[in-house]
């Protein structure tokens, strides 16, 4: 196999920055070529209302952070898996395009047929630096675990179980992202929503 030499001459570390920073451009493409996916009107609602209900109800009780962290934390272990969590980790990105196409077209035809909310600036700055953060905490986070499915998958069959400390490390640093996207998204909800 031929290799570029920048990924010849890097570190094992470098490595592993570079593969990371790779399955995050990979993550965010599926993620937009699932925006694509074109969704009837009642579909698109359908998944809307369905995404709303659950934060409506979270929110309610108290219990939007955890709802967040655990359902991001538990599809990013997923994706650690050794090679399959890499394509299950896809596949979550694509449908997270299509909730986010239906997210968008349920919206864009409110804004048609409603008056434009009344944001101010500062609101609107603050609230779009979170949602910034919260999507960086978490494809990070994603990334992370995509890239190191496929570290893991060839670690272990050459049989350098050392790997394996390297994966529980970086389930720790992805729970320490993950709760903080969940506090971030949390606030973003709460006040801007």
């Amino acid at each position: 196999m031929i290799y570029p030499s920048f990924w010849k001459n890097a570190s094992p570390k470098r490595k592993r920055i570079y593969s990371t920073i790779f399955m995050l451009v990979l993550a965010i493409v599926v993620t937009l070529l699932g925006t694509l996916v074109p969704l009837s009107a009642q579909d698109a609602k359908q998944i809307n209302d369905s995404l709303n209900q659950t934060v409506t109800a979270r929110t309610a009780n108290g219990t939007l952070i955890p709802y967040i962290f655990l359902n991001n934390f538990g599809l990013c272990l997923a994706m650690f898996i050794p090679l399959a969590g890499a394509v299950f980790g896809l596949f979550v990105m694509f449908s997270t395009g299509i909730a986010f196409g239906a997210e968008l077209r349920v919206q864009s035809t409110a804004a048609t047929s409603a008056a434009i909310p009344n944001i101010s600036a500062p609101t609107a700055i603050i609230g779009l630096l979170f949602i910034g953060l919260t999507f960086m905490l978490e494809y990070t986070s994603y990334s992370i675990g995509i890239s190191e499915s496929v570290w893991l998958f060839r670690r272990l069959t050459q049989k350098r179980w050392i790997e394996l400390k390297k994966t529980a490390l970086l389930i720790g640093v992805v729970a320490a992202l993950l709760i903080t996207g969940a506090i971030v998204e949390t606030w973003v909800i709460t006040n801007i929503h």
